[in-house]
């Protein structure tokens, strides 16, 4: 491919695929206009390509960029933006948050197996309410809840209060939710691969498609580019630095 040098045309075509524009994008515009212009369609694609609507999209995006793995506040507010444009209710919002904040379970799950397992207790005692409790809301986790119940009962009873009381009423259908957990799990500020495999399972069985778990998961990929934009913004402010430096040198 030719490189692109149409300064214009690229903001243009990039504000056009991600709906926003930043200092950072300014940044690499004039220091590697090609990378931008090819960012672009490589973050635009999942998102105009697959079959997710513009709506759950977004609300994908806003659980990445709220998650605790990443906590990006001008790409939350982009997206909150663009989530209600599209469609989204509070309700939506709040119960992608809820998610964000359940994200942190599969890591404490993990290793609870592994205390478990190094020191297991003699005669656990799990009320039968409460396995019934986690047989019915977490099938997909049911095994580590359980051995999490057997080590401290009353912290799962209380996870699970959280989990199925702290939600909003009116919010995501159980399919979205699934879709914003594979996402949250998923993306490489986590990479869950455990309750990655296990969500893609529940999520075929549940009906939905390949394109949509796929696009779910490819959603995640260009939050790297927050890497970027921090590298060439930093790298601005050092050459405007020199820049005023030589040039009272040479007023001097």
């Amino acid at each position: 491919m030719q490189p692109v040098t149409d300064t214009d045309a690229i903001k243009a075509r990039f504000i056009a695929a991600r709906g926003y524009w930043r200092p950072w994008t300014e940044a690499l515009l004039r220091a590697n206009p090609d990378f931008l212009a090819r960012y672009a369609d490589y973050a635009g694609y999942p998102a105009q390509t697959g079959p997710l609507s513009p709506r759950m999209v977004e609300l994908l995006y806003i659980a990445l960029d709220a998650s605790a793995t990443h906590l990006h506040e001008a790409g939350l507010a982009t997206h909150m933006r663009l989530a209600r444009q599209a469609g989204a209710s509070d309700a939506d919002i709040f119960d992608v948050l809820h998610l964000v904040t359940l994200q942190g379970v599969s890591a404490v799950l993990q290793a609870a197996d592994l205390l478990h397992a190094a020191a297991p207790p003699s005669c656990p005692d799990i009320p039968r309410a409460l396995r019934a409790r986690i047989g019915k809301l977490r099938p997909e986790q049911a095994a580590s809840l359980l051995r999490l119940a057997a080590l401290d009962p009353g912290y799962v009873a209380v996870l699970l209060d959280f989990a199925e009381q702290g939600a909003p009423a009116n919010g995501l259908s159980h399919a979205e939710r699934l879709l914003v957990r594979l996402a949250l799990h998923a993306c490489f500020t986590h990479g869950d691969m455990a309750a990655t495999r296990t969500l893609i399972a529940e999520g075929l069985a549940l009906g939905a498609n390949r394109a949509e778990l796929l696009q779910a998961i490819q959603l995640g990929a260009h939050l790297a580019i927050h890497g970027a934009a921090l590298g060439a913004t930093v790298h601005a402010g050092l050459a405007g630095a020199a820049g005023a430096g030589s040039a009272q040198a040479v007023g001097g």
